[in-house]
């Protein structure tokens, strides 16, 4: 038995750390948190300062055991789970649930795991830190007790089975708004004028020079005139501007801007990036992938430093230290970076290849020379006119940073890249090639992005680090929120040219509205929100979350006791939510539209028992009203009556297939076919409920057959819940809605009951 137990909180974890540890320990995996708080009356005894009632998880139970059994075994019990406050809790549910005796339990932290490290905090063990533990349980009751008081009042007030969160709630609140500005926004269109000059150069080569006017015209006749007035002018320069401009590297990583930046160059989802990244920590690849600080260590710096001279040289070289500047900043470890700079890549799957790539790159370039930049800007006189013209243009002098690594924006609407400006003097007569004006149209603000949504709540100060991936995803699993793209609309802009003495029109067609993977506010998120802002508005509002941030960070400084603050909310939360069962109506989001055209009947769209619907009629004695699913993208706040009426087409009968009827309707993940009690989805942006006919309904379901046909490996009489099938990786194993891998080397075909009962054992062991 070894005299020394270390527990993590993963497998993955364990198996980088015994690398580096002796025969004299034993690392064991707690598989995240050992307990929670249980469900009944809240899980936390309110007259008690709201002290939690902990149990055991019943899928811990064995683990714990074990681990019990372990402790009791060893001389000494190392608690080495992240060194954050969920990690500090889960070492101090271990040394609670555990018994492990204080003199006995060796707390131990690290921000990456290399030898160096693990040995380094071996040598250096601590208590466990109370502090930090109370912040960690002080979020944990705060958003229990808003949670499970709040949920009961939206199944009452808007629909059964909805929930309420304290961080989610807000972030919904984000998303609400801005569709509501989208929405609402009046699209101005202007003319955006452009001349192209010919200028000589000293060899006789001609170089286009590009130049905008620094008006734009709100009408089709001010432009005319424009370029009327333009057919006599003269084109002179004016002015030219010649100035060095140096650009500075972007700080290494934190959560956040890995989280930005891995969505803008990849379309890695928020949680996606923070899976990969926790892959990469947990194999001894990158530092601790929760972090807000942008610090590196001396040692970081050093190395990086050699990384860099060797690559590129000393001209590229310009160590740095950066500070940490976001909101609230806590647990001020060090930024993201590689363990080990000296590996430019790594091997492993494709998407922690680039993850690692990008952090690489980040981290070299933070500490590498300006770029510098020479920026010309020439202002263009028009004789006849009032307006200037303006051409600007930049030569990239030196690449510095850039050689390595540019940063990605959110800017969907900018323009990109600068001319490169031919060589000019002040009072040089330009020869003008041709002038267009083109139609723009103002653009709304830019939708939500997961990675622009965290970039938001991180400047309000709502949440930390550990909370963006969660909170993101549980909006979406709640339905509140979908993220999809929008297929969007052709417009059709208006133009006009000058060219040798005349002016033509011309026509040029724009894509507007598309959006990709886009967070959009479903009615129920609405609704859910509108009547939380109204009866809640302190719950949901910026300052007081981000106030809330700020306690907890005093818990974990010592600075407050936990149970007062949460004492200090809920009192007062506890009567608002008392006051608003009794007082406030039930809130459906209602709105009417009008009265049907042929039979005078009102209609209205709301949220119903299943979700948002139209409704044609009242119910009273001698009619009943009839009801319609809205359809996937159809807001209350935006169905026109015309798209509500059609609704009721649906489900509609397109004739019979192989003796059986064939069916069109809306349910709630879109439009489908139904044939003999199977369903079949339409293809979006391609197929329209409301015109598909039998002859493609037909090709879909036989090519639905087809490719379930093809999926189907092998499946066994005795065990019908196993089944090889083919998939998007290749081969697997179902059996009981898991599934579990096929070596490459096996031929799935064939593969017995029992072969795969040996697969499913033996991966379930790895595990």
């Amino acid at each position: 038995m070894a005299e020394n137990l270390v527990i993590v909180e993963s497998p993955a974890k364990a198996k980088t750390i015994e690398k580096f540890l002796g025969k004299d320990y034993l690392v064991k995996s707690s598989y995240g948190h050992i307990r929670d708080l249980a469900k009944k009356e809240f899980g936390i005894n309110i007259k008690k300062n709201y002290e939690p009632h902990y149990i055991i998880s019943p899928d811990k139970k064995k683990i714990v055991a074990e681990l019990k059994k372990l402790a009791q075994e060893s001389a000494q019990v190392w608690l080495a789970s992240d060194e954050d406050r969920e990690g500090e809790a889960i070492s101090w549910h271990l040394a609670e649930v555990l018994g492990i005796p204080p003199e006995k339990a060796k707390r131990i932290v690290f921000h990456e795991i290399t030898k160096e490290a693990i040995l380094k905090a071996i040598q250096n063990p601590r208590p466990i830190d109370q502090n930090l533990v109370n912040a960690q349980q002080a979020r944990r009751v705060l958003d229990r007790l808003v949670g499970f008081e709040l949920s009961p009042v939206l199944w009452k007030k808007v629909k059964p089975s909805l929930s309420a969160g304290r961080v989610q709630s807000v972030a919904v609140r984000l998303l609400v708004e801005r569709e509501r500005e989208v929405l609402n926004f009046n699209t101005v269109p202007v003319y955006r004028v452009v001349a192209v000059f010919e200028v000589a150069g000293s060899d006789g080569k001609i170089t286009e020079l590009k130049a905008e006017l620094d008006k734009k015209f709100n009408t089709r006749e001010e432009t005319m005139a424009f370029l009327e007035s333009c057919k006599v002018a003269e084109f002179v320069v004016e002015g030219v501007e010649t100035k060095p401009v140096k650009k500075s590297p972007s700080p290494p990583f934190t959560t956040s801007t890995l989280q930005q930046e891995a969505s803008r160059k990849y379309g890695f989802s928020v949680s996606q990036t923070m899976t990969i990244a926790q892959k990469l920590y947990e194999g001894g690849k990158i530092t601790y992938m929760r972090t807000d600080s942008v610090n590196l260590s001396d040692l970081a710096i050093g190395t990086t430093k050699k990384a860099i001279l060797k690559e590129f040289g000393e001209k590229y070289l310009k160590t740095r230290q950066y500070k940490t500047k976001s909101r609230g900043a806590q647990e001020a470890h060090e930024a993201i970076r590689p363990t080990y700079m000296e590996h430019s890549e790594i091997a492993g799957p494709a998407n922690e290849k680039k993850l690692y790539e990008l952090i690489w790159k980040r981290t070299i370039a933070s500490q590498m020379s300006e770029a510098l930049l020479e920026k010309t800007t020439v202002n263009i006189r028009i004789s006849n006119r009032k307006e200037t013209l303006v051409a600007t243009g930049e030569v990239l002098l030196f690449d510095g940073f850039m050689r390595v690594y540019r940063e990605s924006t959110d800017d969907e609407n900018g323009e990109n890249g600068s001319e490169l400006i031919p060589p000019l003097k002040q009072g040089q007569a330009l020869n003008m090639e041709s002038i267009e004006a083109m139609q723009r149209f103002s653009h709304a603000p830019a939708r939500y992005t997961e990675a622009s949504l965290v970039k938001k709540l991180e400047e309000l100060g709502i949440g930390r680090p550990s909370t963006f991936a969660p909170t993101i995803s549980t909006i979406q699993t709640r339905e509140y929120v979908v993220k999809e793209d929008r297929q969007g609309t052709i417009r059709t802009l208006d133009g006009l040219k000058l060219k040798d003495g005349k002016i033509t029109g011309f026509i040029k067609n724009e894509k507007t509205g598309f959006e990709k993977s886009k967070l959009f506010p479903t009615d129920i998120g609405i609704v859910v929100n509108d009547f939380l802002t109204e009866h809640f508005g302190n719950i949901v509002d910026f300052n007081f979350t981000a106030s809330v941030e700020e306690e907890f960070d005093e818990i974990a400084d010592g600075k407050m006791v936990w149970y007062e603050m949460i004492h200090r909310f809920y009192k007062p939360f506890h009567e608002q939510v008392d006051l608003t069962q009794k007082t406030s109506s039930r809130s459906s989001g209602e709105r009417s539209l009008g009265n049907h055209p042929e039979t005078g009947e009102p209609v209205v769209v709301k949220i119903g028992r299943y979700g948002p619907m139209a409704q044609i009629g009242i119910a009273n004695e001698d009619t009943k009203p009839r009801f319609a699913r809205l359809a996937k993208g159809q807001l209350i706040e935006t169905i026109t009556i015309e798209e509500a009426i059609k609704l009721f087409a649906l489900p509609r009968s397109i004739g019979d297939f192989e003796d059986a009827a064939v069916t069109v309707g809306i349910g709630r993940f879109g439009p489908y076919i139904r044939h003999k009690s199977a369903f079949y989805s339409l293809k979006k942006g391609v197929d329209d409920p409301m015109t598909v006919d039998l002859d493609r309904a037909m090709v879909i379901i036989i090519e639905k057959r087809t490719a379930d046909l093809m999926r189907v490996i092998k499946e066994f009489d005795e065990e019908p819940e196993l089944k090889v099938l083919n998939g998007r990786f290749g081969p697997y194993i179902s059996f009981k809605k898991k599934n579990f891998k096929i070596p490459k080397t096996t031929d799935p075909a064939t593969l017995s009951l029992e072969d795969c009962k040996a697969l499913i054992a033996k991966s379930s062991n790895d595990k």
